[in-house]
């Protein structure tokens, strides 16, 4: 597998489809249906298997792997200073781990909780720990340490006390490392949150229900302005806050029946990319959904269409 490189001046696509806008390369990673190469019971090793992920590694300190998953759709401009920002804070942290971005490529609603429970299957035999993070959301404070979690729960590095935007007590998203024992315990996260908003919510109560307590770092000297940097734009790229059907009345409750274990996808390609000189891995995942349980998956109805023509 041939690996492309990425600068913020010259962009380079591998081995997908890509267009050019005004003699600017223009990245897309919507696959062809030929592609596929998924579902598989350990897909590591379409990527070359635990041996091919080591390579990407840096020295670590304290004998865990962290994978840093990160839900993503037409986010490329956050992608660029994410990465190089990431990699760099982490490195002066000595903590081992490899970014993977969950490239959603279906015709659906935006699944943030279902392309993290994808991601989860895809790393889980190398990784013992996951980062749950967003691409906008860019930590500043060296002492927020992505530390693994301890055996009471989850580690919230994104606190309410924290950041930019959310202050509410429950909160657990932006950034939120997960062991790997306590989210297969939890079932990882619920599948039926199409749409923007409410899984993280719906997670914090699986973790309550399931024993465990989130903890959040401490004696931390900054606070909502600059313990973090928010480089999403809300005006140039909105939010589908749209909610369609019994959406609203579903969502607001914990879901019993969907998580980890029946998360329906495929992986339709796995690419090796490099931006700014740092290893990274991008996974086109295709999302299905029963539109007959969760309708709200597209609103419009020409989705489900469309997604049956791809597969």
């Amino acid at each position: 597998m041939k690996m492309a490189n990425i600068s913020t001046i010259n962009w380079l696509f591998v081995c997908g489809l890509s267009f050019c806008l005004g003699g600017i390369a223009v990245l897309s990673f919507m696959p062809l249906s030929s592609d596929c190469i998924c579902p598989l019971k350990n897909p590591l090793s379409s990527f070359g298997g635990s041996e091919q992920l080591s390579k990407n590694l840096i020295s670590p300190q304290s004998g865990h792997k962290m994978a840093i998953l990160v839900p993503f759709r037409d986010r490329f401009e956050e992608l660029l200073q994410f990465v190089p920002h990431l990699t760099k804070f982490l490195r002066k942290q000595g903590v081992e781990h490899h970014i993977f971005v969950l490239n959603q490529v279906d015709r659906f609603r935006f699944n943030r909780a279902s392309l993290i429970n994808v991601g989860f299957h895809f790393t889980s035999d190398v990784y013992d720990y996951i980062a749950m993070h967003d691409v906008d959301l860019l930590p500043l404070n060296q002492d927020l340490l992505y530390e693994y979690p301890s055996s009471l729960g989850p580690l919230h590095i994104a606190g309410p006390k924290l950041h930019p935007k959310y202050h509410y007590d429950n909160f657990v998203g932006g950034i939120l490392l997960v062991r790997r024992e306590h989210f297969t315990q939890m079932n990882g996260m619920s599948n039926q949150y199409w749409g923007w908003g409410l899984e993280d919510d719906e997670f914090f109560v699986r973790i309550r229900d399931a024993g465990l307590q989130v903890t959040r770092p401490q004696n931390i000297k900054t606070g909502v302005n600059d313990t973090f940097r928010h480089i999403h734009n809300r005006h140039h790229r909105k939010r589908d806050t749209q909610k369609c059907f019994n959406q609203k009345e579903m969502t607001r409750k914990r879901d019993h029946n969907t998580g980890l274990n029946n998360v329906n996808y495929k992986i339709l390609k796995v690419h090796d990319l490099s931006i700014d000189g740092i290893n990274i891995t991008v996974l086109n995942i295709l999302l299905d959904c029963d539109v007959n349980k969760t309708p709200w998956c597209d609103c419009s109805g020409t989705a489900a269409a469309a997604s049956v023509v791809q597969t």
